[in-house]
């Protein structure tokens, strides 16, 4: 059972698998990498810019307590030359954890820079993949449709294309159905010449229009007989002529031949 299973499995994904391989189109699929890259590098991008926002505040910070220690040392200084030695003590300790904090701040900042740059060149990096990837897809994607519209045209020569068939099998229906039509209409007017059928238009004919067709049938045929007999006749006066010339022949011969010699009598 666990054979069967199995092969029947192996059967579905083979089809499914050729059934994707019709739907796919390599060009929507380039698209699509090249889209998935511009994502990428658009997010690689916001973090450059997020980090150099941090960096950004960090020397803005750096530049505040700056002036404040600064500010401390000039108190400092004041407070001593006015005798105030204690006072100047206390600015002097609040400088120290201003300049504490100024450290700090410089590390977070070397950090933030390092990482930047890092960002930067990853960023600098991927645009040149993704513009050498937007030059090959388009390439490859024209290269495609030039050898899609080939293959069609040949298969278009060669007849063995999908909608060639359609249009060969389309041709080969009109024309049997015109040949149909064609005997259909030969046999009809041979029926309605023969009388086999009426004409319901009226344009057959009728008994006198055969009766005159007849008679002028046989008119030809007694014209064609009187032409035959004034031809024999015709041949009697030439065999006459040579018996009064002294031809040799008998006046019996002569009457045997007119006897032998066919009579066309009119009717």
């Amino acid at each position: 059972m666990s054979g069967v299973m199995k092969r029947m499995g192996m059967i579905f994904r083979a089809k499914a698998n050729k059934a994707l391989d019709r739907a796919e189109d390599p060009r929507e699929t380039l698209d699509y990498s090249y889209q998935k890259q511009l994502e990428l590098l658009q997010k690689v991008r916001r973090g450059v810019a997020d980090v150099a926002t941090s960096r950004k505040r960090l020397e803005l910070q750096l530049n505040q307590l700056n002036k404040e220690s600064d500010k401390l040392e000039e108190q400092g200084r004041k407070a001593l030359s006015l005798g105030r030695e204690d006072l100047a003590r206390e600015a002097l300790t609040r400088r120290a954890a201003l300049q504490q904090q100024v450290s700090d701040l410089q590390q977070q900042h070397e950090t933030l820079q390092t990482e930047e740059n890092k960002l930067t060149l990853a960023a600098q990096r991927l645009q040149a993949k993704v513009d050498a990837f937007r030059t090959r897809k388009e390439t490859i994607k024209a290269t495609y449709t030039a050898a899609q519209a080939q293959t069609r045209i040949g298969e278009a020569f060669s007849g063995i294309s999908e909608e060639m068939g359609d249009v060969g099998m389309a041709i080969q229906r009109a024309e049997d159905k015109t040949a149909q039509l064609q005997a259909r209409s030969g046999a009809i007017d041979e029926l309605l010449a023969s009388g086999a059928l009426d004409d319901p238009t009226g344009t057959s004919k009728d008994d006198l229009t055969a009766e005159l067709d007849r008679i002028s049938g046989n008119a030809d045929v007694e014209l064609e007989l009187e032409r035959m007999k004034a031809e024999l006749a015709g041949g009697s006066s030439s065999q006459r002529q040579a018996l009064e010339s002294g031809s040799g022949q008998s006046e019996t011969q002569v009457t045997e031949q007119r006897q032998e010699s066919p009579r066309f009598d009119k009717p």
